[in-house]
């Protein structure tokens, strides 16, 4: 029982944190729109350690994306292309490049590309269009790789690195 209520904690903390820096990120005009720099995607990586995170990270997005000025849909599949990622980054935790989970980071940036690129190119235009389609989850996937692979990598460096940090995660 009390190692479920540190799960529940573990992944209430990772929706507060997502939920915030997604906030932050807004109020910069960094976190909605065909460019994206949400911090709160490094934490993407905290599932290559806990399960918790992959309901903490979908949960937060839920929170971030009811204020998304894209559409209201964006709660739902913003939401639904965190949870996969989540879960993608999860089963590929062990699969390593040079001891780097490569292909865990790679998980969000594809997906959020695809589907947060399509929810754009549907909804956040009036044309919608092959090209725009393109040119959207391009530039979804190029934010999401550059706070994944910068902050994220700083924070799996730090998990990484300290045994304390990581045995919290793992638990």
């Amino acid at each position: 029982m009390k190692k479920n209520v540190f799960r529940m904690v573990k992944a209430a903390v990772t929706a507060a944190l997502y939920a915030a820096l997604t906030y932050i990120c807004a109020g910069m005009g960094l976190a909605f729109g065909a460019v994206q720099f949400r911090f709160s995607e490094a934490l993407t990586v905290l599932s290559v350690y806990t399960p918790s995170a992959v309901a903490g990270l979908t949960l937060g997005c839920v929170l971030s994306n009811i204020i998304s000025p894209v559409t209201p849909l964006d709660a739902v599949f913003g939401s639904l292309a965190t949870l996969a990622a989540s879960l993608l980054t999860r089963a590929a935790r062990n699969i390593k490049t040079k001891g780097f989970p490569l292909l865990s980071f790679l998980s969000p940036v594809i997906i959020n590309g695809l589907v947060v690129g399509a929810e754009i190119s549907l909804f956040g235009s009036e044309e919608a269009s092959a090209a725009l389609f393109v040119s959207s989850a391009i530039s979804v996937a190029a934010g999401e790789a550059a706070v994944v692979f910068t902050l994220g990598t700083l924070l799996w460096l730090a998990a990484e690195k300290s045994t304390r940090l990581k045995d919290i995660l793992t638990k």
